[in-house]
């Protein structure tokens, strides 16, 4: 194992889960002294009560919403909310932004535009209250296609995907003429079951990845990336109302190309490619034994 192998950390996503909120914030802590590469906080449970706890509990490590979407708040108060807990962790807050689903958007009963144009609006409406709200901190945006990354460089510091592919990445890099001197942000969330029995594993990453198939913005990606077959499979099923069947749809190749799982060793090393690549890890971690907590203790013994 070289020195990068054994020092390399990814950062690690953590949820506050109801009921369970002290014991997340007492894994972010261990993660801290652990010495992994940052705390990513999804758009699940109360992420901005999260993000504001991390600011006073924990020192040195940085993290993120990843991502808030911009249409739970007004950009008035997420300027100040965000300015405010960037001015507390010392700068180590940085705001993920993302547009969501429709699913989501839906639920909210919130009129919106075009994407692109709201992200825009949304980030320009912050920076216009900065004078008030005090230093905002590095923004991020969730991306997947080419359209928003492109927006991303021109409006924020960074971009988040999740469940990416890796064999495109590189490609998407380049393509977009993304820096690869540190100066822009990029990290990807990654499914990740660590268990010796591979088979095992796969199931548990096939069952998270239920929940974005279903999303026409995930699949289109995907057909970028290549997986045409998998997606219009995918796409016929859910016309017929047979969602039972998307579990076999989803192919190996197809899997094992946007999440990870295998014994520690292999975890490891795929973790360390993908950083290789200049993104940087978010393990979000499931387990194939236990909830989020277990699942954050195995990942924690993989790098001990």
């Amino acid at each position: 194992m070289t020195s990068h192998e054994s020092s390399f950390r990814p950062a690690v996503s953590v949820v506050a889960t109801a009921g369970k909120r002290q014991a997340i914030l007492d894994l972010a802590i261990a993660a801290e002294d652990r010495g992994f590469a940052g705390l990513a906080c999804p758009s699940l449970g109360a992420t901005i009560g999260l993000v504001t706890s991390l600011a006073h509990v924990t020192h040195k490590i940085p993290f993120w919403t990843s991502i808030q979407p911009i249409y739970y708040s007004h950009p008035v108060e997420m300027a100040n909310t965000a300015g405010h807990i960037h001015e507390i962790s010392g700068g180590r807050f940085r705001l993920g932004l993302g547009v969501s689903h429709d699913p989501v958007v839906k639920r909210l009963n919130v009129e919106t535009g075009k994407p692109l144009t709201d992200m825009r609006e949304y980030v320009e409406s912050m920076r216009a209250h900065e004078k008030f709200s005090g230093q905002l901190p590095p923004i991020y945006l969730a991306t997947m296609r080419d359209k928003m990354l492109q927006m991303s460089k021109e409006i924020a510091q960074g971009a988040i995907w999740a469940n990416a592919s890796f064999s495109y990445m590189a490609k998407q890099l380049m393509d977009n003429k993304i820096p690869s001197d540190g100066s822009f942000f990029v990290a990807n969330m990654i499914p990740t079951v660590i268990d010796e029995d591979a088979t095992a594993a796969d199931a548990i990453n096939r069952k998270t990845m239920m929940g974005y198939v279903v999303l026409p913005n995930y699949r289109n990606y995907w057909k970028q990336v290549g997986y045409v077959e998998e997606m219009e499979a995918i796409e016929s099923a859910l016309a017929a109302g047979e969602r039972d069947k998307l579990p076999s749809l989803m192919s190996d190749a197809w899997l094992h190309d946007c999440t990870i799982a295998g014994s520690p060793s292999f975890v490891r090393q795929r973790l360390l490619s993908w950083a290789e690549t200049g993104i940087l890890p978010i393990a979000v971690m499931s387990s194939t034994s236990g909830g989020q907590a277990k699942a954050i203790n195995e990942l924690f013994e993989t790098y001990r």
